[in-house]
């Protein structure tokens, strides 16, 4: 079948899929707009600093809960997505008793398990944090514990938020759960407001404890709303549909887990470094996942229902279309940002983070970070695609075998990198990581269907090159600026704009000759609708 004529069958037939991603933009970038002031106003407090260490040192456990299990594209959400849209019949009226059994059972499950994790973290947070920061120092182990004990609930209800998250992408509200998150920054910065001076960063953990409670409280009479209400339900072993969540939840489970242990040898490695460079690390992280994660979530989120419901009636031709698509027009944009980063990511990070107590040598230590994070871009798009494309055919156990192999390769390129290039080695160590991983991905899932990489790599090879031209044009640019202008608050934001379109302007010229796919798309979009609207107002 003619890729045109699938393209038309799947829009006469589906949702709006690009209204949907537009508008789950939209909310994903409020989002992260609150989640970046966030980081302004906690760099503005604690620098990069013991303190700060010792809270994203801590924050790691309450963070594999309410960020990697429950949020978008996690375990808890994809079990839910996937199993909840084959078994419910109508999504316009109140669930079947089976569909509220199992949600019960569901719940029932995450509270006993998450809430056993949740109070061993609460009694024996030392313990705990001898464990994962060994190397570090008695003063930052017992200030991390502290942190710890005060942010344990936080692991019970990123748990449930995975299932609330689910629900409500299963019924296509994608607006409510792409807006919650936000609570965790608000409920961070309105406490630190309040914090007088605190040089424990105790107000930052109980600020996102307080966030995260926010968070689940918002999404909580929605769901209610649907029909979901919660009844204590321990059918654990009878009930077919959630041995159905279990098999495809554990193996996800253990593979966040296993991810998140590739997070742990990295704390191992970084606890052993100087102040400050684990938070460091942090804020290159974030800054690197807020476009990245904004274009994934938005894609991802309506497309992964989507998938799951055509590979249960064999629709695969849809299946690759909308795969090859999307997964190309992500790493196009990609691309575009990953060079923007490497040319301005001094100035980005100097205008987002540097005041108060945070310094131009924190600057610089961010951005080097930053850098190698950054090279991960474009196979961290695809492994994240690929595998939720894995979930879709009920596979998970492929992720989790190739991320259990992944934290022996942490082990052994953080050992050889770690040494010579410090927290940048670890931040190598990641991207080469990530790459290898997409690469296994990407050649197992040909059992499972033909992605049909040929043309598709014939595309991304174009990218790639249209890429090197923009960078080398928007580097030459930004050499020049920093000659001709001063080192001011104002004249950076006015080099970055300028950097930005030049670089920009460069890329689509060059992807405008080179034919890429996806760049004809974009342009027809853009004619089409500019035609729409001449003959609306005629």
């Amino acid at each position: 079948m003619a890729q045109e004529e699938i393209a038309e069958k799947v829009n006469d037939n589906r949702p709006n899929l690009l209204k949907s991603a537009g508008l789950i933009v939209i909310v994903i970038l409020l989002s992260k707009i609150a989640g970046f002031l966030r980081d302004i106003v906690v760099a503005n407090y604690y620098g990069a600093s013991l303190v700060s260490d010792a809270y994203f040192y801590a924050y790691q456990i309450p963070a594999l809960a309410i960020v990697i299990l429950g949020g978008m594209g996690g375990p808890f959400h994809s079990a839910t997505v996937s199993v909840f849209s084959k078994i419910i019949k109508n999504f316009n009226i109140k669930p079947e008793l089976n569909v509220k059994k199992l949600f019960n059972t569901y719940e029932t499950f995450s509270i006993l398990i998450f809430g056993a994790i949740a109070l061993i973290c609460f009694f024996f947070p030392t313990q705990v944090m001898n464990i994962i920061i060994s190397q570090a120092s008695p003063e930052l182990t017992m200030l991390a514990a502290q942190h710890l004990k005060i942010m344990s609930p936080v692991i019970l209800v990123g748990a449930l938020l995975g299932l609330y998250y689910g629900i409500l992408v299963t019924y296509n509200h994608y607006l409510l759960p792409n807006i919650a998150p936000s609570m965790l920054s608000f409920g961070i910065i309105l406490t630190l407001f309040f914090s007088k001076g605190d040089d424990t960063g105790f107000y930052l953990a109980i600020g996102t404890t307080i966030g995260a409670l926010l968070q689940m409280l918002l999404q909580t009479p929605f769901v209610i709303k649907l029909g979901y209400t919660f009844k204590p339900c321990f059918d654990f072993f009878n009930n077919k549909n959630f041995k159905d969540i279990l098999e495809l939840l554990m193996p996800a489970f253990l593979s966040s887990t296993i991810g998140q242990i590739g997070i742990y040898v990295d704390i191992f490695f970084a606890s052993s470094l100087a102040e400050g460079q684990w938070t460091a690390y942090g804020y290159a992280n974030r800054i690197f996942q807020f476009p990245v994660g904004l274009m994934l979530s938005a894609l991802l989120v309506p497309l992964f229902p989507l998938f799951s419901r055509l590979v249960v009636q064999e629709k695969f031709d849809e299946v690759r279309h909308y795969f090859n698509k999307g997964v190309g027009s992500l790493i196009f944009v990609g691309a575009y940002l990953m060079i923007f980063i490497f040319i301005s990511r001094v100035d980005l990070i100097s205008l987002a983070l540097e005041r108060g107590a945070f310094s131009h040598s924190a600057t610089l230590m961010v951005s080097e970070v930053l850098f190698f994070i950054s090279l991960s871009i474009i196979p961290y798009m695809f492994r994240d695609s690929i595998t939720r494309l894995y979930y879709s055919f009920n596979d998970s156990k492929t992720p989790f075998y190739i991320a259990i192999g992944s934290i022996f390769l942490k082990l052994i390129f953080n050992s050889l990198l770690v040494g010579p290039m410090g927290i940048n080695g670890i931040a190598l160590s990641t991207t080469i990581i990530t790459l290898i991983n997409g690469t296994i991905l990407a050649i197992l899932i040909r059992k499972k269907i033909s992605i049909g990489y040929r043309a598709f790599l014939s595309q991304i090879i174009k990218i790639v090159i249209a890429a090197a031209i923009a960078f080398l044009i928007g580097d030459f640019v930004n050499i020049i600026l920093e000659k001709v202008l001063l080192d001011s608050f104002i004249l950076k934001i006015v080099k970055v704009a300028i950097v930005f379109g030049a670089s920009l302007l460069a890329y689509i010229i060059s992807s405008y000759i080179l034919k890429i796919e996806y760049m004809q798309d974009v342009k027809e979009k853009l004619v089409n609708k500019f035609i729409k609207r001449k003959k609306d107002a005629v």
